[in-house]
């Protein structure tokens, strides 16, 4: 490892020690850039990584919202707006109650160089609370998002920082942000946000273009196997958005989801996720707050209650698509062991780091990162802001084909980093060396501060 790579590690790790998923974050991308440092030595010059790994500004705040029964809940809300060398920050805002600062961080850490790989014009940012919304009526979602909205709106608009949604929020919890930003500001900035209703400046394929997205990517992995995607048997874990995106898409490229997984287990259905039937109940399911096992009630098929399918000999695709750190090490074996051949993150950070690194080292499994393989959600956001700028709305063809486009264009900036460096057909390297390296020099243009 380069010394100064090393010596930035060893000072953050301290810095930060009681924040382990940006500890993680950080760690994976800086200990594949060793070699773009080796050929830059005015990032050390610039002080690049230490920059790199601050951000530039942290927004924590009070968030009070009142229930149904009158009483009175405090939450706390963050922004983290990482870094704008490439443009006005973007990324989601997840609720879920285990969010916390170290989260935040690594989540907008991540969307820095996601963002940078789309080739489109936008920084990294994510924000977020510990608010639950599970359970919650739409009017007490309604009154969090409002009250979130009242402490943030200040800090963002179209040129500055767009948020979107991510875990816990879609595009009702984003038009009810939308509603009190607007009526905040008194001005009608609906590229303001992403991830909004088609009634009001939404774009078409935003909720399935991450599992679109990844598809894409796989199908460029696939093509470099000289394989094809047709007839291939995947497994997922989630069922939220990235997996409905995965499912649709899966059903028209010939494709079959046999297993999903989730908090509560995971169903094995042997005729495949893929009629509309099955798709559009699994889109249903966290609208009416069900699970996996009101699927089965449904349609029949296995249930194992409290594991994950991780170890599964009949498929070919492994595709975790729910939440960080979801593979452990004990897993990765498990999947190294059965065989499989494509191991493809979708989630943001799914795999442990002893457990991606352990994957990596697997002569017969090809390891696609998270930041490449779902950047297709938010390059689509990047469209939907390019819409909104223009007062146009484009078809979902011409939405879908920008996507395609776009996400081809990030699997070969992977593979041509990795190969550029020495590194053989490694695409994580690649992914972190290629969205460094634009992010690094759109900083160095711009000088220190």
């Amino acid at each position: 490892m380069n010394a100064y790579v090393k010596r930035v590690i060893d000072e953050f790790r301290e810095k930060h020690r009681d924040e382990k998923e940006f500890i993680q974050a950080v760690e994976e991308v800086l200990s594949s850039v060793s070699p773009l440092i080796d050929a830059h030595p005015e990032y050390e010059k610039a002080a690049i990584l230490e920059r790199m790994v601050e951000p530039e500004r942290l927004f924590s705040f009070r968030v009070c919202w009142e229930d149904d029964e009158g009483k009175v809940h405090t939450n706390t809300g963050w922004r983290c707006q990482f870094n704008g060398a490439l443009g006005p920050y973007k990324g989601g805002i997840r609720f879920q109650k285990d969010v916390n600062e170290s989260i935040i961080k690594f989540l907008a850490f991540e969307q820095t160089f996601k963002n940078g790989l789309t080739g489109l014009p936008i920084g990294g940012g994510k924000g977020g609370s510990d608010f639950d919304p599970i359970g919650r009526s739409d009017s007490e979602i309604m009154r969090f998002c409002q009250s979130y909205m009242t402490a943030l709106y200040r800090y963002i608009g179209p040129d500055v920082d767009v948020p979107a949604g991510d875990m816990g929020v879609g595009a009702r919890e984003v038009g009810y942000m939308f509603g009190e930003y607007r009526r905040l500001k008194g001005t009608f900035e609906n590229g303001t946000f992403t991830g909004k209703g088609r009634s009001y400046g939404g774009s078409l394929i935003r909720p399935e273009a991450t599992g679109y997205g990844a598809m894409y990517y796989l199908n460029e992995v696939l093509k470099h196997e000289n394989d094809t995607i047709a007839g291939k048997r995947i497994g997922i874990s989630g069922y939220g958005n990235v997996a409905w995106g995965i499912l649709k898409k899966a059903a028209e490229v010939g494709a079959k989801v046999v297993y999903m997984s989730g908090a509560e287990g995971y169903i094995k259905d042997e005729e495949g996720i893929c009629t509309k039937e099955k798709i559009d109940f699994v889109e249903q399911m966290k609208y009416k707050h069900l699970d996996l096992r009101d699927y089965v009630r449904e349609f029949g098929c296995e249930f194992v209650e409290g594991k994950k399918y991780w170890g599964a000999k009949d498929i070919d695709i492994c595709m975790p698509a729910a939440v960080q750190n979801d593979v452990d090490l004990e897993s990765a074996r498990k999947i190294a062991d059965a065989g499989i051949k494509y191991y493809i993150e979708v989630a943001n950070m799914p795999t442990t780091a002893d457990a991606l690194k352990y994957l990596r080292q697997q002569k017969n499994i090809i390891v696609a990162p998270s930041k490449a393989v779902n950047a297709g959600g938010v390059a689509v956001s990047a469209l939907e802001m390019s819409q909104n700028s223009q007062r146009l709305s484009w078809s979902a063809e011409e939405v879908d084909s920008k996507l395609k486009e776009i996400m081809a264009n990030i699997y070969h900036l992977c593979e041509e980093a990795a190969e550029h460096y020495g590194l053989g057909y490694d695409l994580v390297a690649g992914a972190n060396i290629a969205g460094f390296e634009k992010v690094a020099e759109a900083m160095l243009a711009q000088g220190i501060f």
